[in-house]
């Protein structure tokens, strides 16, 4: 371990070898790992830092571990298994947040990977509490995996290293992550994400209004493929540009959701809406709920279900599925594409009765990592799909459809 001679904090490491930018395992007798934490802790000026690896060993599934830790971090334990700690473990592509069981994340990394992990600065009220929560990402070969909320340790966090068992990297403090960039290269990532994107244009992981906004049937509305459930259960969405009138909507909808209604307007939907604040369930009037939102602000949205809960039980089947198809194609063939509200809900009421008729969830929201509040209502058949909906023009979102929040 490294000792300071000026009174400045030095590098910290056990089991360790430090040649330059170069970070190597030693070899020892207990088979302990191996943990390296930089000196410098992670700051807005200095919020990302990248590692890229060299040699992984033969241990395939023996991980070495990225991520942030406190500078008085345990050298024992590789970094995410302690408290106010953070890990991606690239041998079998799971992150470990303050425990010790880590949850499926992204993809396995191997010799000349790339992988960053940094930390978003998110400008908070003058009257929060909340000011000692950040958001915490990483990267693989310039794309974003994901990124999750995490409690900022006394002395912020430090960039950490972890190996479980032989492997070499090479390590980059002083590197810029520029979102912008990496999201303009990205133009076709995460389409097979989305199962509708109606009047918005997909470019990476940002959505963009790209209707007329001129009348409240002009929705931009982009739902994914698959619903929420008990593993992937919350998404957010960034607001990158509020455009206009920042009529921006997150929220989840039943499957076939009409693409010209707001999310939260028609039965099957419930959604809070970033201009007014207000939470929308199932109906054009709303209810206030929670502070608006501007650029920069990060809106989630997720389901709590319950303990004994069967996603079988939700599941539209064949049947359900020809019925509405069925349905669908005689309003299409007799000319009734009406924009009323009722008309929109004719074909699944017809299908499948009442849309609340499956399992009693509670539906919550948050803001910049804060809870704003939760709703009670029932998952209609097939499910509750993210949605997101923009009404004014150059309104853009950031979209993480699988951040990590527990």
């Amino acid at each position: 371990m490294a000792g300071g001679k000026d009174g400045k904090k030095q590098a910290r490491f056990e089991r360790v070898m430090v040649e330059g930018d170069i970070l190597s395992y030693q070899v020892n007798d207990e088979n302990k790992v191996g943990v390296y934490i930089s000196p410098s802790p992670i700051t807005p000026d200095n919020s990302y830092f990248e590692v890229e690896l060299l040699d992984v060993g033969f241990d395939l599934e023996g991980p070495i571990a990225i991520g942030l830790v406190p500078y008085k971090y345990n050298l024992d334990v590789l970094p995410g298994y302690k408290m106010y700690s953070v890990g991606y473990h690239t041998g079998d592509g799971r992150i470990y947040k303050a425990r010790n069981v880590g949850k499926l994340f992204g993809p396995k990394c191997g010799v000349g990977d790339k992988v960053g992990c940094g930390i978003k600065y998110v400008q908070q009220d003058g009257d929060s509490d909340d000011s000692q929560i950040v958001r915490v990402f990483f990267t693989r070969n310039g794309t974003e995996l994901g990124s999750m909320s995490v409690p900022l340790p006394p002395g912020g966090f430090h960039p950490a290293v972890g190996f479980h068992c032989e492997g070499e990297v090479r390590i980059n403090n002083n590197i810029d992550w520029n979102k912008e960039d990496i999201i303009l290269m990205a133009v076709d990532y995460g389409e097979e994400e989305w199962s509708r994107l109606h009047d918005v244009k997909l470019n990476g992981v940002v959505i963009e209004y790209a209707g007329r906004g001129k009348s409240i049937l002009d929705v931009g509305l982009a739902q994914a493929k698959f619903p929420l459930d008990t593993t992937f259960h919350y998404f957010e969405i960034e607001i990158v540009d509020p455009g206009e009138n920042c009529y921006i909507a997150i929220g989840v909808a039943r499957q076939n959701y009409p693409p010209h209604r707001h999310p939260g307007w028609n039965r099957g939907s419930i959604a809070y809406h970033a201009d007014d604040g207000k939470i929308f369930l199932g109906s054009g009037v709303g209810d206030p709920f929670g502070p608006k939102c501007h650029k920069g602000d990060i809106m989630g949205c997720g389901i709590l279900f319950p303990p004994d809960y069967d996603c079988e039980n939700d599941v539209l089947n064949v049947n359900d599925e020809d019925e509405y198809v069925r349905i669908s194609n005689n309003q299409i063939e007799n000319g009734s594409d009406s924009d009323d509200d009722e008309d929109d809900e004719e074909p699944w009421a017809k299908a499948n009765g009442e849309v609340g008729t499956g399992t009693n969830v509670q539906v919550f929201f948050t803001r910049n990592g804060k809870l704003i509040g939760k709703r009670k209502t029932m998952i209609p058949k097939g499910g509750f799909y993210p949605t997101i909906g923009m009404l004014s023009s150059c309104e853009r979102v950031r979209v993480d459809l699988r951040p990590l929040t527990g």
